[in-house]
């Protein structure tokens, strides 16, 4: 299924969202105190890499009911991703002003994810 007369998963701008994320969680994990907490680093790059993964797999699903349901798994890979941005700040690996404009671009790629599952819900 997919969005509208889309052919690929890289055309789904969520997608493409998630794949930017990733580069800045990737970036982020190289820092110092992430070294050293090999587990939040993980855990940080395993949930932002589910993200796509299960924008990617829903799309190739037989029905739109499959898709939602990796949309919505994918938002809940967005809100570990914001609960373990949660622990780096307070573990002070990251600055606010850097936790502020992460914890913003996941709260966008959320908005992005529920719109898109709404647009699935309404196209039976």
């Amino acid at each position: 299924m997919g969005e509208g007369t889309t052919k690929r998963f890289e055309d789904i701008k969520a997608w493409q969202k998630a794949r930017e994320l990733i580069r800045h969680v990737y970036e982020l994990i190289k820092r110092d105190g992430f070294r050293r907490d090999y587990g939040l680093k993980e855990q940080l790059r395993r949930s932002a890499t589910s993200i796509m993964l299960n924008i990617s797999e829903g799309f190739c699903r037989d029905t739109d009911k499959d898709f939602r349901h990796f949309l919505f798994q994918a938002r809940g890979s967005v809100a570990e991703v914001q609960a373990s941005l949660y622990i780096a700040l307070d573990q002070h690996y990251l600055t606010q002003a850097d936790f502020d404009k992460m914890y913003e671009e996941l709260d966008h790629l959320i908005k992005m994810l529920t719109a898109f599952a709404k647009y699935l819900d309404g196209s039976k």
